[in-house]
């Protein structure tokens, strides 16, 4: 597996794992910038983006620049040991709160961050996300790709998750089923589930979340 299933990241701060990724950015890869929160340069650097993000003025509409500038916030913060002083150090209007939202971006899981990298998360649903802690955040990211959820609807259900409502409950709300998802099969294998899942006396749905289980199993023992 390419990361655990954490629900923070696990991969250094400021590091491009993403954005290096050339299956994720394709050519533009090559010109990930990462940033080192023990480099007294990079940590200058940091704060010059930080600025420039802040100000929009630059990738205000380009998903993978938008995480260059969450991983910025992050490895600035690590870098002058708080948000305050990561504020004071990019200058102009930056906000503690500006720098504290896009950090938090940063520390999505890699899986989750993925998605922002190819535009199927709105970087503004994704400080959203990073709102509520631990699995949740899955549970939201998932159902903005399987639900059609607006970056409304994910503030709104992140808001009330961290007021105590239960993940599940707080996205039924906005007509979304937790788990529920849409697959396309080859013919043969959509034979022989429903053969087997007859045979068995069982759902299709049962058959597969068996064979999933130990599908991760035997990835998690590897």
């Amino acid at each position: 597996m390419t990361e655990e299933p954490a629900s923070n990241r696990r991969s250094p701060v400021g590091a491009p794992v993403v954005r290096a990724d050339p299956e994720i950015t394709g050519e533009r890869a090559a010109e990930a910038i990462g940033f080192d929160p023990d480099d007294p340069e990079s940590v200058a650097e940091a704060a010059k983006v930080v600025r420039q993000f802040s100000e929009n003025t630059v990738g205000a509409d380009d998903n993978v620049i938008m995480l260059r500038g969450a991983a910025a916030c992050a490895a600035l913060v690590r870098g002058v040991g708080s948000y305050k002083a990561a504020a004071e150090r990019a200058g102009g209007d930056v906000s503690v709160s500006f720098i504290r939202k896009w950090a938090r971006v940063h520390d999505l899981p890699q899986a989750i961050r993925r998605h922002v990298a190819r535009g199927h998360i709105a970087p503004t649903a994704a400080k959203h996300i990073a709102r509520v802690p631990g699995e949740a955040r899955y549970a939201i990211a998932w159902a903005v790709l399987d639900g059609d959820l607006t970056v409304r609807d994910v503030r709104s259900i992140a808001s009330d998750v961290n007021d105590g409502t239960p993940v599940e409950d707080a996205l039924r709300a906005y007509n979304v089923i937790p788990g529920a998802l849409e697959i396309q099969l080859p013919l043969e294998t959509y034979i022989e589930l429903r053969r087997a899942a007859s045979m068995q006396n069982q759902s299709p749905d049962e058959i597969v979340s068996a064979a999933l289980s130990t599908f991760f199993a035997d990835k998690t023992a590897q």
